[in-house]
């Protein structure tokens, strides 16, 4: 996986901002990042010609008064032993669409947004992010604490988890091996089980020996760096394996959600997957990190930026 090297915060001058801060500076300091950009998008600075002809710097003012304004929060909540160099950023217009510009134009390895339940503000549109950005997005719920004791990693066994995995192996060993990884299997027994002349519970050891073998299979791919994974079986009662997902994450006190982008290729960028969708819509309390190689969507982002 690649360094994290340059991070956009997305700030909108709610509580929420304090949170992102803290989480930024924690990324940047086990990763040695070199670059953030702190931005904030105003959604409309329609103000009537004559009142701009009347006050000319009327939006340059605005613009500085909100760059100090963020300035002030992460001169509150940054580590200022970290030698990182920062710069804000104020745009005007679609919040998705100026940030995955910025990403794009800075080459930037990570998007923070946030996930609000209770403080006020619409906050950013996540999933859009998910699916066009050409970077991984870490979407972080208020109230979080930025720490790594246990990583839930779920997985189908794809070519995506995998990605997903590797990201949390690299993490851990930045971490000089202190996170615990948990990688989730949610299994589900068919609704023909019946045809074959088993039980339901036979059936159910069936699939769980099945998603034994596939696992087994599926690290071997795996540089694991020695680095101990700790497989998790979890059999799905009610055919929506992201509840299962965001249940065992709460129920193991899980610090952060990993989960690959499902599109690897131009073709398939804007897909993230279906379970990755519902993860971002339904999780609220543990922050979830989509991870996507760098790159993978350069060659249609110029296309989606003018849709």
């Amino acid at each position: 996986m690649y360094q994290i090297k340059k991070i956009i915060v997305c700030l909108d001058q709610t509580e929420m901002d304090k949170t992102l801060v803290k989480f930024a500076a924690f990324i940047a300091k086990g990763n040695q990042s070199k670059k953030i950009y702190f931005t904030n998008v105003i959604r409309n600075l329609a103000i009537p010609k004559d009142i701009l002809a009347e006050f000319p710097n009327l939006i340059r003012n605005m613009v500085e008064e909100r760059k100090n304004q963020m300035k002030q929060v992460v001169e509150e909540n940054f580590d200022p032993d970290l030698k990182v160099s920062s710069t804000f950023v104020v745009k005007e217009g679609q919040l998705s669409k100026k940030v995955l510009k910025l990403a794009n134009e800075k080459s930037v390895d990570m998007i923070l947004v946030g996930r609000k339940t209770s403080i006020p503000g619409s906050g950013v549109v996540s999933q859009r992010l998910a699916r066009r950005a050409s970077c991984s997005l870490l979407i972080v719920p208020e109230n979080a604490k930025p720490k790594i004791k246990k990583i839930l990693v779920p997985s189908d066994f794809s070519d995506y988890s995998k990605d997903a995995l590797e990201e949390a192996i690299e993490i851990t060993e930045k971490n000089e091996g202190k996170s615990e990884i948990i990688c989730q299997n949610v299994y589900a027994v068919p609704s023909g089980y019946h045809f074959t002349g088993k039980s339901y519970e036979e059936f159910s050891q069936i699939m769980l020996k099945n998603a034994e073998v596939n696992y087994k299979k599926f690290i071997r791919k795996i540089d694991t760096k020695a680095i101990k994974i700790q497989p998790l079986y979890t059999k799905d009662e009610d055919d929506d394996p992201v509840v299962d997902i965001i249940q065992k994450a709460q129920e193991i006190k899980a610090d952060i959600i990993i989960i690959g982008a499902k599109g690897r290729t131009a073709a398939t960028a804007l897909f993230i997957g279906s379970m990755a969708e519902r993860l971002i819509q339904m999780n609220d309390k543990v922050p979830l990190l989509v991870t996507r190689p760098k790159g993978k969507n350069a060659g249609i982002i110029e296309y989606i930026l003018e849709i």
